[in-house]
């Protein structure tokens, strides 16, 4: 698949971390039928189900003929190892197809890019915080750091 056409969209907070990959805060449901038409397959909702997006994203994203998943971050506790390789996986799933990844502004999305990048693929601090920066990672900078100072548990 070629990858994903950045300059048709115009989402929220969004950000261009990696080469099939596009970060974004929350979509309105009319903008899914641009972000398929811009190359993207997959999208990958960190939001959890107590977060109402105001429309039933998965009918809206699968009616389109995308895949969707949840991989509920709710805030600091859900930074872990586990959420981290459930994004890795869900990544690697995905090969060279795009991808959307989103919360309700990209905050979650730019931590958990970090700490995969960091956990899981051997980048250093300072490269996996600017990735998680060019996701969306704001206000939750100072607990990636706290996180990525400490040994990780598999």
């Amino acid at each position: 698949m070629p990858p994903i056409a950045i300059e048709k969209l115009s989402l929220p907070q969004q950000g261009h971390p990696l080469a099939n990959v596009v970060t974004a805060g929350q979509p309105d449901a009319s903008e899914f039928s641009s972000i398929k038409a811009a190359g993207v397959s997959k999208v990958i909702n960190l939001r959890p189900a107590a977060e109402d997006a105001g429309f039933d994203e998965a009918a809206v994203v699968t009616g389109l003929g995308m895949d969707y998943q949840v991989i509920p971050v709710a805030g600091p506790g859900d930074l872990s190892m586990n959420t981290a390789k459930a994004l890795d996986k869900a990544l690697y799933e995905a090969g060279d197809d795009g991808v959307l990844i989103h919360c309700a502004s990209s905050n979650r999305v730019g931590a958990l890019l970090a700490l995969r990048a960091a956990w899981l693929q051997g980048a250093s601090n300072e490269a996996a915080l600017a990735l998680g920066e060019a996701g969306g990672l704001t206000k939750m900078m100072p607990m990636v750091q706290q996180l990525l100072a400490q040994p990780h548990k598999d």
